[in-house]
């Protein structure tokens, strides 16, 4: 019984992660805004943008945009990263507003870690517009 409690709660926990939440400054009667999510492991590429910014390939269609907190060293030259969202669970979820590190083999260490908040997911359109070296 014990077990299947702790089955509940954790699915409870993993569906609530992703549900629906208000944007910040939204008025009350504002319909919330759906958290888009991705599995770690269906990230195919990664492009840097500016220096406080990274581009996700997940999957054949989808670019996330990503906001490191002080920016992330070494990005512009890496050909390899591990996207880690915090707590350490190796092939999580992440979602829109969530918070992860960014490690990559680094130039002055032997790695270079950042932290990164995922900040949307961008549209068809927005991904047509990014400019060439800034598209995963």
């Amino acid at each position: 019984m014990r077990t299947l409690a702790i089955a509940v709660l954790g699915t409870l926990t993993f569906l609530s992660s992703c549900a629906p939440v208000a944007e910040a400054g939204m008025a009350d009667d504002a319909p919330p805004r759906a958290r888009q999510c991705f599995s770690v492991r269906q990230v195919d590429n990664f492009e840097q943008g500016r220096p406080d910014q990274v581009f996700l390939r997940v999957g054949r269609n989808d670019v996330y945009e990503l906001n490191a907190a002080g920016g992330c060293p070494d990005m512009d030259f890496a050909n390899q990263m591990a996207l880690i969202p915090d707590g350490g669970l190796v092939g999580s979820r992440l979602c829109t507003d969530d918070w992860a590190r960014i490690v990559v083999p680094g130039s002055t260490s032997q790695t270079s870690v950042c932290r990164v908040r995922i900040s949307r997911k961008l549209t068809a359109d927005e991904i047509a517009a990014l400019p060439p070296g800034h598209r995963p």
